[in-house]
């Protein structure tokens, strides 16, 4: 069994393991994500400091799934591209997407982080890469060959930032390579107030920073980046899979203005 020792931001990233787990034992599974079940399984930690229940398992499930689906659209229009992983903490993105020989496929994240996925997770096969790094520092992406399309796909990272920096780190990506999308959720800044409602970041000590209300915010930060999908939390596709409680929930949330605007999954395209 492996002992965690990771705090703050990098804890919650059990949480999210622990979501996908729990769905891949759900009958309807939204992810099928059977790694992430074998890598708890191999963990020494309290899985009740996560919070997770089973809709908000699901929930991890199916932005995880949306974000997936458009990775995938991406690969099938640019079989030879660049996938940048980013913060990849124990996601097993890399190992649920399959992808021709052609794509290169980039996990980034801090060095504990990296060495806890060596130790939980086998090495996808082809062309993979495990980079150890903050993602906020340029030398990672200078190494990376700007040669062809990139995919820049960050799940729990940008409400983890400052403003400054997520919009840096936008900037270094679309203009180190000519074309990609991003794909990534954000937090509106009514859901960077309410962060202490949130189980996994208030258990793990983490803080969230950086809040995104308009899409239009990050567009502005590269001359060719637009917006082509930009969904509610409360509006995903999938929702069906959602307990009952859950399923009524989120109609109570939608029928909320501030609320129905905390969460989205957005693609951007330059």
């Amino acid at each position: 069994m492996e002992k965690i020792t990771l705090t703050g931001a990098q804890e919650t990233m059990l949480a999210t393991l622990y979501g996908r787990a729990l769905d891949s034992e759900r009958p309807r599974s939204v992810l099928h994500d059977d790694e992430a079940k074998r890598a708890v399984d191999r963990i020494d930690y309290d899985f009740a400091k996560t919070g997770m229940n089973t809709t908000t398992a699901v929930g991890v499930a199916i932005r995880a799934k949306v974000l997936d689906d458009w990775t995938r659209e991406f690969l099938q229009r640019n079989p030879t591209c660049t996938v940048l992983h980013l913060a990849c903490g124990l996601d097993t993105r890399a190992h649920r997407i399959e992808r021709p020989d052609t794509v290169r496929w980039v996990d980034v994240d801090m060095p504990d982080v990296v060495a806890l996925r060596h130790k939980l997770l086998p090495t996808p096969e082809p062309d993979y890469r495990l980079v150890a790094s903050s993602v906020t520092e340029d030398a990672w992406l200078e190494a990376i060959p700007a040669d062809r399309p990139a995919v820049a796909v960050f799940e729990g990272l940008s409400m983890y930032l400052t403003q400054e920096e997520g919009h840096a780190l936008i900037r270094r990506i679309t203009s180190r390579f000519s074309s990609g999308e991003l794909l990534f959720d954000v937090y509106g800044s009514w859901g960077i107030k309410l962060q202490k409602l949130v189980p996994a970041v208030r258990n793990a000590g983490a803080t969230l920073h950086w809040g995104v209300d308009d899409p239009a915010e990050v567009e502005a930060l590269h001359p060719n980046l637009k917006t082509i999908d930009a969904w509610r939390s409360v509006d995903l596709p999938h929702l069906d899979a959602l307990p009952r409680s859950g399923r009524i929930q989120m109609k109570v949330v939608s029928a909320i203005p501030k609320l129905r605007d905390v969460g989205k999954v957005l693609r951007l395209r330059w």
